[in-house]
């Protein structure tokens, strides 16, 4: 029972910290968007170690008398099946609860494997259309430009990323604005944001009613543009940048393929502001959230690979 009690405890703590990270009332959101990397890290830290503890709970419950870390457990357990030698306290419930732990571990594991299919055959699709309809352009260098007259700026991710604007926001964007949004995109692909939605997107599949579910995946994707945000503050002055997002507000018709990541998706009216606010998080604050970021992991994976 001490290791579901750990597993309990792990799920209670991604529940306080996603609390922390998306109250209004509190500071946590306010930090997160200073520091959206960090913020990022602790999504991510919070996605897997709920994962693990709703795979873990009902395993080690199930497996209770093996009287032993998951891990161990399960390898207790596949031995003795083989041996065709189950121990006389491992009885149906005990069965049934290992049964609910797999299937769980299933329905994760396919919800990201659809996602991940699902995603590649779009950008496939798409990469295939801009090969046809796509031109190189000088005054979008590194990019490709589509012929058409709606505002578009985004990021084709995959193994060979590519960086795509309209005609539309050729003539609505100054050159010093389109170099930001350059910028910004190219930082998607670096970074390979994509990968960072993933785990999210995989839970909006596997969980399409559960509100918190699809909560989670819209703050980390509002983190994402932050971040990307950042990365071209870093070569360029602030005011091109909110500039280019204002002028994406107003634009009609933004349109972003599925399975790739636009400047104009999320929240330009809080990024705009952000751009304003040059205060950065506590170092001690980032330190913490780390810490605790690396805290939720380490308990799971432990009692998984103890």
């Amino acid at each position: 029972m001490v290791y579901a009690a750990h597993f309990a405890a792990t799920a209670l703590a991604c529940y306080l910290t996603a609390r922390v990270l998306t109250h209004p009332g509190w500071r946590g959101q306010a930090w997160a968007w200073q520091s959206p990397r960090v913020a990022i890290v602790c999504w991510q830290a919070v996605g897997l170690a709920l994962g693990l503890s709703a795979i873990g709970l009902p395993l080690s419950l199930g497996l209770a008398p093996y009287d032993a870390p998951t891990g161990t457990a399960l390898r207790r357990l596949a031995r003795d099946l083989i041996a065709g030698e189950l121990p006389a306290s491992l009885g149906t419930f005990h069965l049934a609860l290992i049964a609910i732990g797999a299937t769980v571990a299933t329905l994760l594991l396919g919800a990201t494997t659809r996602s991940v299919l699902s995603t590649v055959r779009a950008q496939r699709r798409h990469r295939d259309l801009l090969n046809l309809v796509a031109r190189n352009d000088p005054a979008a260098p590194g990019a490709l430009v589509l012929d058409h007259p709606s505002a578009a700026a985004y990021c084709l991710p995959g193994v060979r990323p590519q960086v795509v604007v309209s005609a539309g926001t050729l003539s609505l964007l100054d050159g010093a604005e389109l170099a930001a949004v350059l910028s910004h995109e190219r930082a998607h692909a670096d970074e390979r944001h994509d990968l960072v939605l993933l785990p999210f997107t995989a839970l909006c599949r596997a969980l399409p009613r559960a509100a918190w579910v699809h909560t989670a995946y819209e703050r980390v994707a509002l983190l994402v543009e932050m971040r990307a945000d950042d990365r071209a503050r870093r070569l360029h002055a602030d005011a091109p940048l909110a500039a280019a997002l204002l002028r994406f507000a107003t634009a009609p018709a933004r349109v972003t393929p599925a399975g790739a990541l636009g400047i104009a998706d999320s929240h330009l009216d809080a990024r705009v502001q952000r751009l304003l606010v040059t205060s950065r998080p506590p170092r001690l604050r980032v330190a913490a959230a780390l810490g605790m970021a690396a805290l939720l992991v380490t308990l799971p994976v432990s009692l998984f690979l103890g």
